[in-house]
């Protein structure tokens, strides 16, 4: 039997849910290939990277590679340009702290990857949690049942949150 340290065989499929880590990467590298970026490390890891104060702010959008000029033949390296989403007045703050933004992009990389940050004020699109459905209004019948279930119990506080997620289950139905 093979101790669990050991490499798995590549073309099995492990048990259970992957992370979503794992996942990731195959979902989201062909898009970010297409806006220059080899990985999606700088998408996964911005927030780590910018910090708490722009991590809801901004978003990076592209990367812009300079066109490489033959010399000698041979390509010599040129930084990109990281083309950066900001929200209103924040873009002022993120500007002012772009040479620090700047190294540490470069550090998450391991080498000077980026040498500009652009940064484009628009809105950035949130996607939050979807809406709960609209529930049906309660009979008279169903509503008394919710009322005498929750009745006995003295902590107004709980009677109250019982009786909305009572309305919520009976109305779902």
């Amino acid at each position: 039997m093979a101790s669990p340290t050991a490499p798995r065989p590549t073309g099995r499929r492990r048990r259970g849910p992957a992370p979503v880590g794992e996942l990731l990467g195959d979902v989201l590298g062909p898009a970010a290939k297409k806006r220059g970026f080899a990985s999606t490390d700088l998408f996964t890891h911005w927030a780590d990277i910018v910090g708490r104060a722009y991590a809801d702010a901004t978003r990076p959008e592209r990367l812009s590679w300079p066109r490489r000029l033959a010399d000698g033949g041979e390509d010599a390296f040129e930084p990109a340009t990281l083309i950066v989403v900001c929200e209103g007045a924040r873009a002022l703050l993120f500007q002012h702290d772009a040479p620090r933004i700047l190294e540490r992009i470069n550090a998450h990389f391991g080498f000077p990857a980026v040498a500009r940050l652009k940064i484009v004020q628009k809105p950035i699109e949130r996607l939050g949690p979807a809406r709960p459905p609209r529930l049906r209004a309660l009979g008279a019948a169903e509503e008394a049942r919710v009322v005498g279930l929750t009745a006995g119990i003295e902590d107004e506080g709980l009677r109250a949150a019982l009786a909305r997620l009572g309305r919520a289950v009976a109305a779902a139905r």
